[in-house]
């Protein structure tokens, strides 16, 4: 027998010992349940309180330091999609540059903007953090290009298909990401609603009500964006808003980067009075949240900051969203995601000649496909479907190694 563990084995097992109660008293664990009791008592009315969660799909005992929302934060952040997050582009391609907002940057920012939010206003942090961490997960190479290319291709086989990142979120956590060898995370309710429930592409919102009488059913991720309720939570309201708030002037300053600004007089205006750095403008609107939402039963901005991020976020679309260099960026992602989609798809129609192929990448797929949780079950997930998971799991590198590996050979 060898006595050396790898550091695969060190790591698992490391993982698996995090907040696990064998190794501590009952005396302690009942002083951690007591405070944590405590604690959930002191939040503000309208706050979620981990003893009110509705749980989760698989009931799991409390035997653990950390409470729900907790062990959520950490099944997300040690997930193999949160850790491809830092090789995913969130607006600009540029891998070559350091200074260039990644996916998972993004994502911190919304995890920092939320919690200040939550925290000024006593909401529970905890799930606030959880959802802003995984909220993102799902999204594809390339950010909302890729996206945009993922649910056309889908589309020109199956109408009825669609691809939308925040659903997708709650497909990676939920049935392709493992947790004790399970597949799927079995998160609880709260952090799947305002994980699925997070768009932050609707300008206009001015105000958040939880929707407090959501049910399981209305968080399925067959529910198309345009039919889905709002949050349930408050926490999840904050991150809603919070995903605006991160983007808006961060865009601005890459986009000056890039060189897709090229002059000043093509620079988003930003209305007077609300800061002309990104600094500033988070500053400015994360404290008109606060002013505007303490003690009420949502989360809302004043008429003068709502507008003000509007007309910013519309500034963006015309400027840097839709400016030249960026326009043939997507064409360049296009081709790239057209052309693996495409060659997949014709890998799904026939597993066994695709685990032959003398492309690696064709290989890989096959071997996904036939590994994948609903084809071992027998599920009838629709073949295009594999392909989505597969792409939309890419980081922006492998998307263009694996085009590379399929038509310059």
């Amino acid at each position: 027998m060898s006595y050396i563990l790898s550091f695969q084995d060190l790591y698992a097992d490391s993982l698996a010992s995090i907040g696990r109660s064998d190794k501590i008293s009952e005396a302690t664990m009942a002083k951690i349940k007591m405070l944590q009791a405590q604690k959930d008592k002191l939040y503000c009315i309208n706050a979620t309180r981990c003893s009110d969660s509705r749980g989760r799909v698989i009931d799991e005992k409390d035997e653990d330091v950390r409470n729900c929302f907790e062990r959520d934060m950490g099944r997300i952040i040690y997930s193999q999609a949160f850790r491809r997050l830092k090789h995913k582009t969130q607006v600009f391609f540029n891998p070559e540059n350091d200074h260039i907002c990644s996916r998972l940057e993004h994502v911190i920012y919304v995890d920092y903007i939320a919690s200040t939010i939550g925290s000024a206003l006593n909401l529970n942090v905890d799930l606030i953090k959880a959802i802003a961490l995984g909220h993102d997960v799902g999204h594809t190479p390339f950010g909302h290009s890729g996206e945009r290319i993922l649910n056309r291709k889908l589309k020109e086989i199956d109408e009825k298909l669609y691809f939308e990142h925040e659903s997708n979120s709650l497909r990676v956590l939920g049935i392709l990401e493992k947790h004790n060898e399970d597949n799927g995370l079995n998160l609880t309710f709260e952090v799947r609603d305002g994980i699925i429930s997070h768009c932050g592409e609707y300008y206009s919102e001015r105000i958040l009500k939880p929707c407090r009488d959501k049910t399981e059913e209305d968080l399925s991720y067959l529910i198309p964006k345009k039919n889905r309720k709002g949050p349930a939570t408050m926490e999840g309201c904050v991150v809603r808003f919070a995903d605006k708030i991160a983007y808006v002037g961060r865009d601005i300053e890459d986009a000056l980067r890039t060189g897709v600004i090229a002059s000043e007089f093509d620079v988003p205006v930003v209305e007077e009075g609300i800061g002309s750095s990104n600094s500033e403008i988070i500053n400015f609107l994360v404290q008109d949240i606060i002013e505007n939402s303490i003690d009420k039963d949502c989360i809302m901005m004043s008429d003068r900051a709502g507008d003000a991020l509007e007309h910013t976020l519309n500034e963006n679309v015309a400027k840097i969203y839709t400016a030249g260099k960026v326009k043939t960026y997507e064409k360049y992602c296009e081709v790239v995601i057209e052309g693996i989609f495409d060659a997949f798809y014709q890998a799904v129609l026939n597993l066994d000649k695709a685990a032959d192929s003398q492309s690696s990448a064709i290989r890989k797929f096959a071997e996904f496909v036939t590994s994948h949780p609903e084809y071992k079950a027998g599920i009838d997930t629709p073949l295009p479907i594999y392909v989505s998971d597969y792409i939309a799991g890419m980081t922006d590198s492998y998307a263009v190694r694996c085009f590379n590996d399929m038509y310059k050979s």
